[in-house]
């Protein structure tokens, strides 16, 4: 087994996007209802977590020129004496220990950066929240993607609690949960993909690589992009988007970050809406989400009619055999947010058929690509480009689809997990949703000097759920599943089909569709592009769709 071994392309991209104010990882908490002995935890991370070879290597950068990075890129490096206490800490809560001062130890350690000169993971395990315990665990992104990490998570955990009590092989919660017992990963959307990323790949990589070094020749750029249409096409999209509106989730970044999240939602009656409704599981909680978001920027006067914010959406690509390796195999998709659509089930047609859109789009393997591209080109030349994409982004949303079924960790039933994502292209909102055991919540991280109080989105994201769950329960119940069977058959995408009886029931609860739009209709936007000016294009386009007729020829 060799010593070092260079990181990839991503995975040191992801590396270089870090700063002070803007730390990469990925940070999340397992609750338990009793307390969790560290002896065991001990046992249990020894055997299962450490048999990852990154939990035991440390990445070195190597202070060389710009020019000689491609020739002595970061690697990891393993760690000699590696001990286990370096990276597992016990604390205690400041009494009543309740889940105020559990977030705020979350808080704390999300504003707080790893130990550079170690194993870039952490874990802190709460010996007294409650009449139990918890456990907070940090690790770098440039170790592995949200889908590596749920892998290593499943792997350490246990369906049977004789397993871990006993200290039993691990391994019996490999399955994978069916698409129906969990809001399935949004990353599902996009399976079709797999077999065109490397193609689409390799081209992005060309492109940003030979277009670094000439930055100045835009013809050849075009030359580039013209070896693959549609890859080329959502490049161009990527670039002519105009910036996002300014809002107050956006602007400059401090140190402190803050954190989260919603009591738990049963996914049964998150399915009954679906069903009654139309969209799919997915769509139901992002269009809560996204009406969350409306509460908060109304709580702080901000103008809302036509808003419509950005959140870039991280999209699986890696293979079923794949499953099991560290690293970071994901695309980005944008997807537009109907933050200025007042009305909860408009709101929901609206995010169904842009999430049923995005399908079909290369968006992802083309970012994947670039990521891979600038991994080796250093902060000098990438952050640039980073901060270009997170412009026309205003949020990073992720949706991971956990188990179905209870996990027992160290023999101890897992009651609660959530995770929050880092804010990439120095974004200032995240957003993470998390089923597990027939539950979801969501969880929302913000940096503190632009979004103090987290939790008020949060609870708008319930008020909007409840508002969604009346609606449902005032509609037949198949009306959504009438609606989605009747979709296929139309040529063109259009948004879902609203049954009478489902837009009575939305007049019963006193939700009316705003004034001068009625339900089924596109409502026309703005072209997103830029003019040659530098201004933004002035022309309507239909809802739902980016660019005007003008645009669209020229790309």
């Amino acid at each position: 087994m060799p010593k070092v071994e260079p990181l990839s392309g991503i995975d040191a991209a992801w590396l270089a996007m870090e700063d002070e104010t803007n730390l990469m990882m990925v940070s999340g908490i397992l609750t338990f209802s009793q307390r969790l002995p560290l002896k065991k935890l001990k046992e249990v991370l020894r055997r299962r977590f450490l048999k990852f070879d990154r939990f035991r290597q440390r990445v070195v950068q190597p202070e060389i020129p710009l020019a000689a990075r491609p020739l002595m890129p970061a690697y990891w490096e393993w760690v000699e004496n590696f001990r286990l206490d370096d990276h597992l800490h016990t604390v205690r809560l400041p009494e009543p220990a309740g889940r105020k001062e559990f977030r705020e130890l979350v808080n704390e350690l999300m504003s707080t950066p790893l130990d550079d000169s170690r194993p870039l993971w952490e874990m802190h395990l709460i010996e007294n929240f409650g009449k139990g315990s918890g456990l907070v665990v940090r690790l770098h992104h440039c170790i592995a993607d949200g889908m590596a990490l749920v892998h290593v998570l499943l792997s350490i955990a246990d369906a049977d609690p004789r397993a871990g009590a006993a200290g039993g092989a691990a391994g019996t919660t490999r399955q994978t949960p069916s698409d129906g017992a969990s809001p399935g990963p949004l990353e599902a959307l996009f399976g079709r993909m797999f077999s065109m990323t490397g193609q689409v790949t390799r081209l992005t990589e060309r492109v940003v690589r030979e277009s670094l070094e000439s930055l100045s020749n835009p013809a050849r750029l075009l030359e580039l992009a013209q070896e693959g249409a549609g890859n080329a096409l959502a490049m161009q999209r990527l670039f002519l988007r105009s910036d996002d509106p300014q809002t107050v989730f956006k602007g400059p970044l401090d140190v402190r970050k803050v954190a989260a999240w919603s009591e738990a939602l049963p996914l049964e009656g998150v399915k009954r809406v679906k069903r009654a409704l139309g969209g799919t599981v997915n769509d139901v909680l992002v269009s809560a989400m996204a009406g969350g978001l409306r509460h908060y920027l109304k709580r702080r006067r901000q103008a809302l009619h036509g808003l419509e914010l950005r959140a870039t959406v991280p999209v699986n690509l890696r293979r079923k055999e794949d499953s099991s390796q560290m690293g970071n195999c994901f695309g980005l998709v944008f997807l537009k947010l109907p933050v200025g659509v007042e009305d909860p089930l408009e709101r929901l047609q609206i995010v169904s058929r842009r999430m049923n859109k995005l399908k079909s789009s290369r968006e992802a393997p083309v970012i994947y690509g670039l990521l891979c591209a600038l991994g080796g080109v250093g902060k000098e030349v990438q952050q640039p480009l980073v901060n270009l994409v997170g412009a026309k982004a205003t949020a990073v949303m992720t949706n991971m689809m956990g188990p179905p079924v209870p996990l027992y960790l160290a023999g101890h039933e897992v009651d609660e997990i959530m995770f929050w994502v880092p804010q990439s292209a120095r974004l200032g909102l995240g957003v993470s949703i998390l089923s597990y055991n027939g539950k979801v919540r969501l969880g929302v991280a913000t940096d503190e000097s632009l979004v103090p109080d987290p939790e008020k989105i949060v609870e708008g994201f319930h008020r909007e759920y409840k508002a969604l769950s009346e609606l449902a329960a005032a509609a037949p119940e198949d009306a959504g599943s009438r609606a989605e069977e009747e979709r296929p058959r139309r040529k063109k995408a259009s948004r879902p089909k609203i049954s009478s009886r489902a837009a009575a029931a939305r007049r019963k609860v006193g939700k009316a569709a705003p004034r001068g739009s009625r339900a089924g209709m596109s409502v026309p936007q703005q072209c997103q592009a830029q003019t040659q000016k530098g201004t933004r294009c002035r022309n309507r386009v239909p809802g739902g769709e980016d660019l005007c007729h003008v645009h669209r020829k020229k790309a």
